[in-house]
């Protein structure tokens, strides 16, 4: 697992948030986010400019998510997501969502920031594998479904994602903050990358 900038909550990044910036593969487009320390959680925010989305990432002191956010300009509503800590997701407006009990992680596809909380949540040492049962959040319609997602960490900074059907293989690098670099075939770090 990475080190700094998060070794503990007390000696986190500047107060402005630690700030990253990914482009499409091709170029054309760009997201931006920051992940800050605020009330004992993380909150990672993110505007991913192809999908014209908005996302908040809150997630507890271990990079375990407690709740997703996702803001579309479209007159449908936005997706306010919720977890438990018990296994148990919801909408915040109140209605559960049992199809999604047992996830552990989001993975909101079009944006490499949904590595962080595996990379970040637990010793993986190079070689081994973490399975994860993930919320899959599709941008343009809102669906979710829940799905198995393999992470494997195959060098010091770098590892593969695979989800068999829900979205094949992909490989990443990491800073050594644990924050996606690049993405193989899909994004791109701006400035540097670490």
């Amino acid at each position: 697992m990475p080190d700094a900038p998060f070794p503990t909550p007390a000696a986190v990044h500047c107060p402005d948030g630690h700030a990253v910036s990914w482009e499409t593969w091709d170029g054309a487009h760009r997201e931006d986010a920051t992940i800050r320390w605020d009330n004992e959680a993380y909150t990672v925010q993110g505007h991913v400019g192809r999908e014209r989305v908005e996302y908040v990432l809150r997630l507890g002191p271990d990079w375990s998510v407690r709740q997703c956010l996702l803001f579309r300009d479209m007159d449908e509503p936005d997706l306010w997501l919720g977890h438990d800590g018990a296994g148990h997701w919801g909408e915040v407006g109140g209605a559960r969502r049992p199809e999604l009990d047992g996830c552990t992680h989001v993975w909101l596809p079009f944006t490499p920031m949904s590595h962080v909380p595996v990379v970040r949540g637990g010793p993986v040492d190079v070689g081994g594998v973490v399975a994860v049962r993930c919320v899959r959040v599709d941008a343009a319609s809102l669906a979710l479904d829940a799905v198995e997602v393999t992470y494997a960490r195959v060098g010091s900074s770098r590892w593969r994602r695979e989800a068999g059907t829900a979205g094949g293989a992909a490989g990443f690098t990491v800073d050594a903050h644990g924050i996606a670099c690049d993405a193989d075939g899909a994004f791109r770090r701006l400035g540097g990358g670490g």
